[in-house]
Parts: C-alpha cells; structure tokens; sequence
C-alpha cells in the first residue's frame, strides 16, 4: 500500500496547474477527426456554395486553434479502407459528398495542408491501417475497396474486415499509400493509427500464417514481429523519399506493466501486439502519440515509463479529452490541466488531445484552460536531430522599414541550409527591448513565412514594438541564429 501512494503523492505534488512560461518547443497537436463527420466536415459539397461552406468549417476550425497556439494538426486522411483525397488506390471517402468516391471539387488534403502551413502550423496525415470497417461498409466502397482487389490480404473477424499483419503484402500495400501522400502532398508527417491487432483476439483467424511463418515463435512475439516489420518497413519509406517528414504513431496508452504501477491486463505489448518500446529503441518511430486516456494512477505512472525508454525520441501524450463531456466521463477540467502541467514540468515533447471537437465546443472550459493558462504564447515544434542537426544560415541584410500607416516592412537576404530543395522558412520575432530575446516564446509573432520578406501591423499603437528579429528554420525545425534589427 505504502508503495502505491507514495508514487501518487509524489506525482500529484509534482503535477500541481500552476501558471508560467510556456516552453518554446512543444508539440500542441489535436486529433482532427473526419470519420463519420465528428469534428469535419458537417456539410456536404454538393453545390458551388455548399463547397465553400465546408471549407469554412474547416478554416474557423484551423483559426480557433491557432488562436489558442496550437502547432499541429493531426488531420484523418484515411479511415476505413478510404481515404479524404483523391487517390489512385483507395476510394474517396463519402463524409465529403454523401456518395462513395464522389469528388468534392477540390482536393480536401492539400487545402488543410496549405491552410495549416498559412498559420505556421504542421499538418500531419493522420492513417488508420489495419482495420477496414465493418462487411457491410467494405461491401459499399465497391470494386476499388482493398477487400475486393485483395481479399488474399485481408481477414473478416467478428463482422469486420481487416488487413492482415502477416500477410508480406500489407506492408508494401500500406506502404504504397503513404508513398502515394508523402511524394504528392507537403505533408509534415504522418501518423498511424489502429497499427496493431484487435484487442484480445484470441480467436483472430491467423493460425494457417502462424503454423507457415512462425518459425518455433509463441503466437504473441509473432505477431508483435508482424506489426514491427510493418512499422520498420513504412519508416525507412518515408525516409527515403523525404526524410524530413515524421513517422509517429498513436500506441495503446499502457505500454505495459510497471515499476510503479499495474496496467491491470490491458497494454500495448500484451493486448494488441505492439512492441512500442521496441520500435523506439530501434530507432523506427520519430514520434509516440501514446493514447493515455486515464486520470491518475492510469496516467502518470505510464507517461513517465515513455519517456524514460522513449530513446531521445519524442513522446506526446495523447489526452482524453472526450471524457469531460457529461455523456462520457464528466471528467473536471482540473485533471486537464493537471496532466499537461505533469507534461510541462517533465519536459516531455508535448500533448495532443482527442479531440478537435471538444476544443472546439469548450467543453468544461478546456479550451480557455489551454488558452489563458498553458497555451499563453506560440511554440515552435521540437527539432530532430537523429535526422538533422543543422541549422540554416543566418538570414542576411536584416533591414526594419516602417511606413506612416502602421505597417512595418521587413526584408533579408535568404539563408541557405544543406538541403537545397527545401528552402528554410522564417521565424519572426518582436520585442521592446534591445536585441530582441529570441529564447522567449511571447516574442514570436509569425513562423513558417516563407519567401525573404514580411509585413508586419498591429492595429493599436500601444502594442506595436520596437524591434524586430529573424531566424531560419529547416524542415527538421533546426533554427538559425537571429538576424537582428540595427538599434535605433
């Protein structure tokens, strides 16, 4: 007993929401889901003006969590066996249309992607893998749906389809999907999702695989090798074609039994057969997402076990934030805001919350928490190093114009970085004090600007600044020293 509480003590202690400078690197993704319609869209582009109303839903989306600071959008560009853009694989999804492989009359990804790198904020492909949705769903996509083309490859388990782990072509088939987003889309990552086996599937209809494949294996470590060899297969893909681009994926929350606490029988390694630790390790995963949707001794206890065999990679934990609706958990916003101050405090590489509508709604006040006490300035997203770590060049010819109605003209010499195919974008920086300090996140008033100039304007003179500041920063969030304004 005296085992148990001390641990929890110690972290609650440790976890108290208390009010300070945000980091200036930190992951604040959000899960934007489009399955069904849950977070977008909620109109279908059936006409001009219907079009344009469901990418406004989608831009008030981006605004409000850009307002709030947010840096990432994890964007459901496949769900079940389809996908939102139109693909050369898989059929479009119907959430757009009301229709299977109905076009919208514009491409869904590359307008998120251009919105999101508008506001200085990374777009991630968010992809379900393995699971395909029920017969009756896969029957509905028709001929081009993966279950017909490819029934070898996949597995019907309790009314439901499945790609199969074992089969040797998922992996080049999944693999074909990302390679088909990364090389067409200017995606900042992707990330997978449901990229294990159903939970506690005893009777999961592999065994024929197993006996032909299991080479003297125990069913369990089988499959966790079948998952890995999927992970390990897409990751060294992605980073072939572009290596700027993140792999991450959203693991079962428990990763296992620990030190500290019990996962009480359901976990990452045991249940669904990933072997999350392992991927990290190895050196297959720039990023976790792990699902802790828990309070308390679910959740500390199980973040701290990430971090301490994350690898020097980057764990963000995923939080349930759904549970604070009343028909689900009518969870406190306290417990919150207690997690991501645990998160700050442990200088982990960030949260992301499930899900967007939920911030959106302001349910329990979670979204003017993050607003007005985490969330209180811009965060640049954390670089990665065992891909890249250097920084551009200095931007050059740094020179500060300010014009007689309030704008103020910034202009440099472009930085040059040891990728010449993907030129830095900036980072702009203001302050009233001299040189402006660029180790503080409250002076960063625009990021991801691209070309080699700025405007700048703020509508009240009392807000407007002094001094002004650039950096370069690469596709591996290396950033430059500043280019500062001559003082005045």
């Amino acid at each position: 007993m005296i085992k148990t509480l001390l641990p929890t003590l110690f972290l609650f202690l440790t976890a108290t929401v208390t009010a300070s400078q945000p980091p200036k690197r930190e992951v604040r993704a959000a899960w934007l889901t489009t399955i069904y319609g849950l977070d977008w869209p909620q109109t279908l582009a059936t006409s001009p003006a219907n079009i344009k109303r469901q990418q406004n839903e989608l831009i008030e989306i981006l605004d409000k969590l850009k307002a709030a600071n947010f840096n990432t959008i994890l964007f459901q560009t496949r769900m079940r066996g389809d996908v939102i853009y139109p693909s050369d694989i898989e059929p479009q999804s119907a959430v757009l249309t009301g229709r299977s492989a109905g076009s919208p009359g514009y491409d869904p990804l590359r307008f998120v992607i251009e919105e999101c790198h508008k506001r200085g904020m990374e777009c991630h492909a968010w992809i379900v893998t393995i699971p395909l949705g029920t017969v009756k769903h896969a029957a509905s996509l028709g001929k081009r749906a993966v279950s017909h083309r490819k029934p070898e490859m996949c597995i019907t388990y309790r009314r439901e389809k499945y790609l199969n782990p074992a089969h040797p072509q998922t992996k080049t088939y999944l693999m074909g999907l990302v390679h088909e987003i990364v090389e067409r889309y200017d995606v900042d990552g992707v990330h997978f999702d449901y990229l294990r086996y159903p939970e506690n599937a005893p009777g999961f209809p592999d065994s024929r695989d197993y006996r032909k494949h299991g080479k003297g294996r125990t069913l369990a470590q089988w499959r966790r090798d079948n998952i890995t060899e999927i992970v390990r297969h897409v990751y060294k893909g992605v980073k072939a074609l572009k290596p700027w681009v993140k792999v991450s994926s959203s693991p079962v929350g428990k990763f296992q039994d620990t030190s500290r606490y019990p996962s009480r029988g359901w976990n990452a390694f045991h249940t669904v057969y990933q072997d999350v630790q392992g991927w990290l390790k190895e050196g297959i995963q720039d990023q976790i997402y792990p699902m802790i949707y828990f309070r308390r001794n679910d959740f500390y206890p199980f973040v701290l076990d990430w971090y301490e065999n994350s690898n020097g990679r980057q764990v963000i934990p995923g939080l349930g934030i759904y549970f604070l609706d009343p028909k689900e958990g009518n969870w406190k916003t306290e417990e919150i805001a207690r997690q991501v101050a645990f998160i700050h405090r442990g200088q982990l590489a960030g949260a992301g919350f499930y899900r967007t509508r939920y911030l959106m709604n302001d349910t329990q006040g979670v979204y003017t928490c993050l607003h007005n006490e985490f969330y209180t300035a811009p965060a640049l997203p954390p670089s990665m190093p065992w891909i890249d770590d250097v920084p551009p060049t200095v931007p050059g010819e740094f020179t500060v114009r300010r014009e007689a109605d309030g704008y103020v003209h910034l202009t440099w010499k472009p930085a040059t970085d040891n990728d010449p195919h993907n030129p830095p974008t900036y980072v702009i920086y203001a302050s009233d004090s001299y040189p402006v300090d660029t180790n503080n996140p409250r002076h960063i008033i625009a990021q991801r600007v691209t070309g080699s100039g700025y405007f700048h304007t703020t509508v009240h003179p009392l807000l407007r600044k002094r001094y002004f500041a650039v950096t370069a920063m690469d596709r591996c969030n290396n950033e430059s020293a500043p280019a500062q304004e001559r003082r005045r």
